[in-house]
């Protein structure tokens, strides 16, 4: 159906507009008749007292705010399909949460402005889109018309698409920033609650990262247990293998460890003490991988970048190992020498060679000439973290 144009002045609109600081709820308009927030949008994300404050002050200079566009749902039922964050700021505005700064920088409330100023935000007229359709085509908009503003990330549109009982529960439990469990959480997910990180993380571990398929199966479902208990089990692992809460934990792929770890036993105890020894080693490079490096077992020194010998070390060590063997017609390269091959003798080139520690650093090795040998390419990489 094609979208039909309207002009409803602000006063309309917010006409029994209810406010509830609790993200996603009781956020009414036009006498009960429009949903300023339904199901599928994201959180309101505005309140910063410059997004939010710029709505009303451009109303008062009589400057434009955009189109707006509701999704006629009913007869006289709306849902606001683009504009939530606007109009939800211009209510705010109307119920006494939302200051702004008059000439002389005193902050002014709703009920303290001139009449002629409230006159004229309340007479303001804001053009409106009402359209109507099937789902697919809804979204279809929904994806179409979000171009300005702050762009909807991965999880936003993802709510958008399936929205329904699941979508409601879920963001009640991942996206409420007034969960006493946020804090504990955070040790282990990085992002913004509001922006739905935390819901996208734990629909990502227990997906195993097919997000959108396990919405579109959950999307009528009435509880979450499964979603909650897959996400309270993981962090209830991670946090019983790691005592001790450090920063690089947050953001990890914890998900994924954990289905490749969590049934093995591990001492905590033992644990916290290599996490401090790896933590306290300057040749580790990216503590991030410190955690998965003890769980697979402390052999996958890749993860650590453990820092490498430097451009001088080889050389010299090139150099040195070259000068002791010219006189022996034998190989520049340890593993060479001693073996059978065609490269018993051969002299390999600088740039033929690679650095290794002598001592791998996983068995204590340090990263300095005295334990660096120039190996071929072919000997070092199947000598491995031997």
């Amino acid at each position: 159906m094609k979208p039909i144009l309207k002009e409803y002045t602000i006063k309309e609109i917010c006409d029994g507009f209810v406010y509830n600081e609790l993200e996603g709820k009781g956020l009414f308009g036009l006498s009960g008749k429009l949903t300023i927030q339904p199901e599928f949008q994201r959180n309101y994300i505005y309140a910063d007292g410059k997004k939010d404050v710029a709505v009303i002050e451009s109303l008062l200079k009589g400057y434009p705010i955009g189109l707006i566009y509701f999704h006629k749902v009913g007869d006289r039922k709306f849902e606001v399909l683009d504009g939530q964050q606007r109009i939800t700021s211009i209510g705010r505005f109307l119920t006494h949460k939302l200051p702004i700064k008059d000439t002389n920088g005193m902050e002014q409330y709703y009920d303290s402005i001139a009449p002629n100023l409230l006159a004229r935000i309340m007479d303001t007229s804001l053009l409106v889109y009402e359209i109507e359709g099937t789902e697919d085509e809804i979204m279809n908009w929904f994806e179409t018309i979000n171009i300005a503003g702050i762009p909807l990330n991965d999880q936003e549109k993802n709510n958008a698409v399936y929205f329904g009982p699941f979508v409601t529960l879920a963001k009640q439990e991942f996206s409420n920033s007034q969960n006493a469990n946020i804090q504990k959480w955070s040790a282990y997910i990085s992002g913004s609650v509001n922006r739905q990180d935390y819901l996208h993380t734990a629909l990502d571990w227990v997906s195993k990262g097919k997000i959108r398929d396990y919405m579109g199966g959950h999307r009528r479902a009435t509880d979450i247990d499964e979603l909650r208990t897959y996400f309270n089990s993981v962090i209830d692992w991670v946090s019983s293998v790691f005592t001790d809460v450090e920063q690089e934990m947050s953001g990890l792929e914890w998900g994924r460890l954990y289905e490749l770890y969590h049934k093995q036993a591990y001492d905590p105890k033992v644990v916290s003490v290599e996490v401090e020894k790896l933590y306290g080693d300057p040749y580790v490079k990216n503590r991030r991988g410190i955690f998965e490096y003890i769980l697979g077992g402390s052999d996958d020194t890749k993860l650590l970048h453990v820092r490498v010998l430097d451009d001088a070390i080889k050389k010299s060590t090139y150099a040195t190992q070259t000068a002791e063997v010219e006189a022996k017609i034998e190989s520049n390269c340890p593993y060479c020498a001693i073996g059978h091959g065609a490269n018993k003798d051969k002299i390999w080139k600088l740039d033929e060679m690679d650095a290794d520690h002598v001592a791998a650093w996983s068995k204590g090795g340090a990263t300095s000439i005295e334990n660096c040998q120039m190996l071929c390419k072919t000997h070092n990489r199947a000598k491995g973290n031997r």
